[in-house]
């Protein structure tokens, strides 16, 4: 009975611990993503209309956003001129 208590309270200690570690990333991630949702709000409040000139505008600022918190950039919201 010894055994069973002891063995249960080691795995609800290793449960406990890696269940931790794997919520710490996981709030991590949400954070990363809600400072790159921020920064996308940020880059289309500054320049709201949809012409080529405020596109590519917001595009740069999205991308100095992104830069500045050290996050992974993002495709471009403008199409790509031809």
């Amino acid at each position: 009975m010894k055994r069973l208590a002891c063995l249960l309270a080691v795995m609800l200690l290793f449960l406990s611990t890696t269940a931790y570690a794997a919520s710490q990333q996981g709030r991590d991630v949400s954070v990363n993503w809600r400072t790159a949702d921020n920064c996308a709000k940020q880059a289309q409040a500054a320049y709201p209309d949809y012409s080529a000139e405020s596109n590519t505008k917001r595009d740069t600022r999205l991308k100095e956003c992104l830069r500045l918190y050290n996050l992974s950039p993002r495709q471009p919201l403008s199409q790509p001129s031809q």
